[in-house]
C-alpha cells in the first residue's frame, strides 16, 4: 500500500538504460589509453598560479602562462602585464629569439591550437587550425622555424617542424615516424609517442622524449637531425614522467630537465649535451618542472609546487641561489571587479564549500592563490570549457569593487577571498556535498548594488532527522599526492574534504611508476587531527593491474611493497602475489580490502573471439576475501553493477562502496575532486569513530551515491540486515526515501537482479517519500537504486547513480540459487586460468603453479553452483 509518493509494481525484467551522448571527454581527439595521466602531466591546466614561463632574449624579462592568460615581467620586479586575453586559455609562450613576436598554446573550441602575438601591435594570429591539440612550440635559434607537438597525425603525440613567415605557419612537416611497439605496455599506448622537443644551439638538431623501446612510462632523451626521416639516436634514458621538458645551456654543453630519479619528486638535474651522467640542481620534496636557461646563461626559470600551488622562481646557475618572481601588482588589459564570496550555513556560520565562477565569455576565474580544479568532461551544449572550481577554504563575502584596466583592484579584507573577474556578466555556482541545496546566481557586476553579499546554502530538506545513529559520508579511494601539479598535504586534503561535506577520507598511499608520493605516510594509519575535523587514514591501493587494483583500508602498520605484481620487465614481473594473497597479508594487519575501480564493460568471458579476462575478482569472492567493492567510482556504475548483481544471486554477501580515485593534487583530477563518488555508512554511536564506521562498511550498512541520498527499508530492516522466513512472503512491507541536489529519473527497487518496484517521481525528480509492498518468493537480496539518463551538473559524472548495500532474504532455510550466473563466473577464471597459464615471466615454476592452483580451487566452487 502507498504512503507519500507513487509507486509502480513492474514486471520482474532487466532494464538496460542509456549513457548519455552529451557529455564527453576533455580533447577527445587524443586516441592515446588512460587520458587522466598525460592531461594533467603533460598537457597545460589552469592554475591560478604560472604553469610555464619563457625569456625575453636580453634575459631581463619572463613571459609566462597564469589564470589562464599570457603575461609578461621583469625579473626585478613584482609588476606583470597581462598580455593575452582571448577567447581561449593561453599557455607555453616562447619568446622569438627577435623580441618581437611570442608563440603560444590557445584552447578554445575544443582545441589546442597555435598562435602568434605580436607585442607591439597586440595582435594574435592563429598559426594552425583543423582541431588537433598542438603544444610545446619552441623556436628555431634564427627565430625562422618553429618545432611542436602535435596529434593532427593518427590523434597521438608526434613531433613537426614548420617555417614562420608573413604571421602564418609554411611547409608544416612531421619529423618523427609513427611506430608501433610490440612491447606489453599497459598505462601507455602501443604507438610510440614523442614529445618535448628543443633545438640546438645551433639549429640543426632537436632533442625530444620518447618511449621508444620502453614499456613503463614516457621514454628517454633522443636527438636527430631537424629533417623529416632522420635517424634519432637515444642518449639518456630514465623515467620522468612526461614532465622531463628538457633545455640546453646557452653554450650547447649541458642539458637541464625535471625528473624524479630516485626519489618521489620531481626536481632540477643537469647533463651533458650528448648524454652521460646525470646530477641534481636542486633538492626537495616538491616538484620543480617547465624549467627553461635564460639566453645570458645567468639564471634557471622553473615552476615549483614548494608552497602547493605553483609558483614561478628562478635559480642562479653559477650559485644555485633561488628567489620567486611574484605579480602582487597586475596590470590587466580590460577593467576588472573584485568579488569576495562568503559562504554560510542555515545558522549563519562560516562554512568551507566548492564555488565555480565564470564570466561573460564562459571562461573561469578563481582567486589569485586559489588552486583550481577541472572537470575531465561536459556538455558541449551547456558551456563552451569544462566546468572549473576552487573552494573557500577561508570563508569569504561577495563584495563588488571596480578597478580600471590597467590598475589592480583593491584587494579584499582580511580572511577574504577575492576573485578578480572581467566587468560585466558573471555566473556563480556554490555547493557543499549532497546534503545542502546548490547556489546559482547569474548578475551583472555593474548593476550590482550591494556591496557585501552572504551566500546562505540550505540544508536539503529533512535529511539529517534526529534519530540514535546516523549517516556518515566518506571516499573509500583518495590519493593526495600523484603527480600533479599541485602539493598536498593532511590539512589540505581534510579541507577539501571538508569543502565537500564529507567525515572520512582514505588516502591509498601507492605507486607512480618507480615512486610513491606519499610514502612518507606508511604506517600512520588515523592521522592525527584536532577534535571535530575529518579523519584521514593512510591506506593502500594494490596496483597490480593484471589481477585488478584492490583498496586496503584501515591497514594497522604498513603497507604492502612494492605495491604490485605483474609488471613486466621488472623485479615485479611475476604475477605472484595474487590478489587472493594480498588480501590474507592485508587482512593479517586488520585491513578491509575491496575492488576499486571495477568494469568500464561487463566482461564477457563467452565472447568470440576470447576476450583477455584476468581480473580475480569472481576468484577473490569464491574464496571468501572480498570485504566490499566500489559500485560507484571510477568506472562504469551499472557494468560495475551488473556484476555485483550476479555475485549476489549466487548468496554472496557483497557491500557497495564508493570511492572517486580523486588525485587531489592535480589541475584536472582523474574523476573529480575528493567527495564526488562516496559512500555513507549507518554509525550507530557518536562522537564518530573510525573503527565503527569501517565496521558499518563491512557489515554493509552503506549506500553508495555520487548525488542522491537515498534509504531504503524492507521489513523493518535496513541495508546489511537479513530478513528470515518459513515461506514465501506475498507482501512485505518497505520505505523509499529520496533526497537529490539534481533531479533523478529513475528510482527502482531491485531484488534479485531484476526491477521489483518503480517509484514515480514528479516535479523537481529530487525528493520523495514512498512506501509500499513487495512479494518475496524466494531467497535473494534488495537493493533501492536512484539514476539519471543523463548527465545532470554539478554531478561531474556522466550520470547520476545511487544504490544501497542490499537487504538479504533468506525464505525457507535456502540459499540463493542462479545457475546461470554461476556458469558464467565458471567460465570467467577459465579465461584467467587460460590466460595465466600463458604468461611467461614468473620467478619459479612452483610460483605458477601456485596461483594457478588457487584459481582452480574458485572455478570448482561456481561448478558447483551450477
Amino acid at each position: 500500500m502507498l504512503k507519500r509518493g507513487l509507486l509502480l509494481v513492474a514486471a520482474l525484467v532487466a532494464v538496460v538504460l542509456p549513457v548519455s551522448a552529451q557529455r564527453k571527454p576533455v580533447l577527445p581527439q587524443i586516441d592515446l589509453p588512460h587520458p587522466y595521466y598525460f592531461r594533467e602531466m603533460y598537457l597545460p591546466q589552469l592554475t591560478s598560479g604560472p604553469s610555464s614561463v619563457a625569456w625575453s632574449p636580453d634575459s631581463t624579462e619572463v613571459a609566462y602562462s597564469m589564470a589562464g592568460s599570457l603575461w609578461r615581467q621583469k625579473i626585478d620586479s613584482q609588476q606583470a602585464q597581462q598580455i593575452t586575453d582571448g577567447a581561449g586559455y593561453d599557455y607555453q609562450p616562447d619568446w622569438s629569439p627577435d623580441g618581437k613576436s611570442v608563440v603560444y598554446v590557445s584552447y578554445q573550441r575544443d582545441a589546442m591550437e597555435l598562435w602568434l602575438l605580436d607585442l607591439a601591435s597586440g595582435k594574435t594570429q592563429q598559426l594552425t587550425s583543423g582541431g588537433a591539440v598542438n603544444v610545446e612550440p619552441r623556436w628555431s635559434p634564427d627565430g625562422k622555424r618553429i618545432a611542436f607537438v602535435s596529434t593532427s597525425y593518427n590523434k597521438r603525440f608526434h613531433i613537426f617542424r614548420a617555417d614562420v613567415g608573413r604571421g602564418k605557419l609554411e611547409n608544416v612537416v612531421r619529423l618523427t615516424g609513427e611506430t608501433k611497439s610490440e612491447l606489453p605496455r599497459y598505462y601507455y599506448s602501443p604507438f610510440d609517442t614523442e614529445i618535448s622537443p628543443v633545438w640546438t644551439r645551433d639549429g640543426r638538431e632537436i632533442l625530444f622524449v620518447s618511449n621508444r623501446g620502453h614499456i613503463h612510462g614516457s621514454g628517454g632523451f633522443w636527438r636527430m637531425q631537424a629533417e623529416p626521416g632522420a635517424e634519432a639516436m637515444e642518449i639518456h634514458y630514465e623515467e620522468t614522467n612526461w614532465k622531463a621538458r628538457p633545455d640546453f645551456s646557452p653554450d650547447g654543453s649541458r642539458i637541464v630537465y625535471s625528473s624524479y630519479l630516485g626519489r618521489q619528486w620531481h626536481q632540477l638535474w643537469l647533463m651533458p649535451a650528448n648524454g652521460g651522467d646525470a646530477f641534481p640542481v636542486s633538492y626537495g620534496d616538491w616538484d620543480d618542472t617547465n624549467v627553461r636557461w635564460s639566453p645570458d646563461g645567468r639564471w634557471i626559470a622553473y615552476i615549483s609546487n614548494a608552497h602547493g600551488n605553483t609558483q614561478l622562481w628562478l635559480q642562479n646557475a653559477v650559485t644555485g641561489g633561488e628567489r620567486s618572481v611574484t605579480a602582487d601588482e597586475r596590470r590587466h588589459l580590460h577593467p576588472h571587479t573584485l568579488i569576495n564570496i562568503t559562504v554560510v550555513d542555515e545558522n549563519g556560520r562560516e562554512i568551507l564549500s566548492r564555488i565555480s565562477v565564470m564570466d561573460a565569455a564562459g571562461k573561469f576565474c578563481a582567486p589569485r592563490e586559489a588552486l583550481i580544479y577541472a572537470d575531465d568532461g561536459f556538455d558541449r551544449t551547456e558551456r563552451r570549457f569544462e566546468a572549473h572550481y576552487f573552494y573557500s577554504l577561508e570563508g569569504n563575502r561577495l563584495r563588488f569593487d571596480a578597478g580600471e584596466a590597467g590598475k589592480a583592484p583593491r584587494f579584499a579584507p582580511p580572511h577574504a577571498t577575492g576573485v578578480e573577474v572581467p566587468e560585466g556578466v558573471v555566473t556563480v555556482d556554490i555547493m557543499r556535498g549532497f546534503d545542502h541545496r546548490v547556489f546559482h546566481r547569474t548578475f551583472d557586476t555593474r548593476e550590482e548594488k550591494s556591496g557585501n553579499l552572504a551566500v546562505k546554502l540550505d540544508p536539503l530538506g529533512d535529511w539529517h532527522t534526529p534519530t540514535a545513529g546516523k549517516w556518515v559520508g566518506g571516499d573509500l579511494h583518495v590519493h593526495m599526492n600523484y603527480g600533479g601539479a599541485y602539493l598536498n598535504d593532511t590539512d589540505g586534503l581534510r579541507a577539501l574534504a571538508a569543502s565537500e561535506g564529507l567525515d572520512i577520507v582514505n588516502n591509498l598511499i601507492v605507486n607512480k611508476e618507480q615512486r610513491i608520493p606519499d610514502i612518507k605516510y606508511n604506517g600512520h594509519g588515523l592521522d592525527p587531527r584536532p577534535d571535530d575535523e575529518v579523519l584521514v587514514y593512510h591506506g593502500q591501493e594494490f596496483h597490480t593491474s593484471y589481477w585488478g587494483h584492490r583498496g586496503v583500508l584501515g591497514i594497522k602498520d604498513h603497507i604492502l611493497l612494492p605495491g604490485y605484481a605483474g609488471y613486466p620487465n621488472t623485479a615485479a614481473a611475476s604475477l605472484y602475489p595474487m590478489n587472493a594473497d594480498v588480501y590474507d597479508m592485508a587482512h593479517a594487519q586488520g585491513a578491509l580490502v575491496g575492488a576499486v575501480h571495477p568494469f568500464d564493460a561487463e566482461p564477457n568471458p563467452f565472447a568470440s573471439p576470447p576476450e583477455k579476462v584476468t581480473d580475480e575478482l569472481p576468484a577473490d569472492v569464491a574464496l571468501g576475501k572480498l570485504d566490499y567493492m566500489e559500485i560507484v567510482g571510477f568506472s562504469d556504475h551499472r557494468s560495475t553493477a551488473a556484476v555485483w548483481y550476479r555475485l549476489l544471486n549466487l548468496g554472496f554477501r557483497l557491500p557497495a562502496g564508493a570511492g572517486t580515485d580523486a588525485t587531489t593534487n592535480y589541475a584536472a583530477p582523474i574523476r573529480g575532486q575528493v567527495g564526488m563518488d562516496r559512500v555513507y555508512a549507518w554509525v550507530p554511536e557518536w562522537p564518530l569513530k573510525i573503527e565503527l564506521w569501517f565496521d558499518a562498511l563491512k557489515k554493509g550498512r552503506t549506500f553508495a551515491t555520487n548525488g542522491p541520498l537515498i534509504e531504503f527499508t524492507l521489513g523493518g530492516q535496513r541495508a546489511g540486515d537479513e530478513l528470515k522466513f518459513d515461506d514465501a512472503q506475498a507482501a512485505v512491507a518497505f520505505t523509499a526515501r529520496l533526497r537529490s541536489i539534481v533531479p533523478v529519473d529513475h528510482f527502482e527497487v531491485v531484488c534479485n537482479g531484476r526491477i521489483a518496484a518503480t517509484v514515480k517521481l514528479s516535479g523537481a525528480r529530487d525528493s520523495t517519500d514512498a512506501a509500499g509492498t513487495l512479494p518475496l518468493e524466494k531467497s535473494g537480496w534488495c537493493v533501492l537504486r536512484a539514476s539519471s539518463d543523463t548527465a545532470e551538473y554539478p554531478v561531474l559524472d556522466n550520470y547520476v547513480y545511487a544504490t544501497t548495500s542490499p537487504i538479504y532474504v533468506t525464505i525457507g532455510g535456502k540459499t540463493p540459487r542462479s545457475p546461470a550466473d554461476a556458469k558464467y563466473f565458471a567460465a570467467w577464471i577459465d579465461r584467467t586460468i587460460d590466460v595465466t597459464s600463458r604468461y611467461p615471466d614468473w620467478n619459479s615454476p612452483a610460483e605458477k603453479d601456485y596461483v594457478l592452483k588457487r584459481l582452480a580451487e574458485a572455478k570448482s566452487i561456481y561448478e558447483k553452483l551450477q
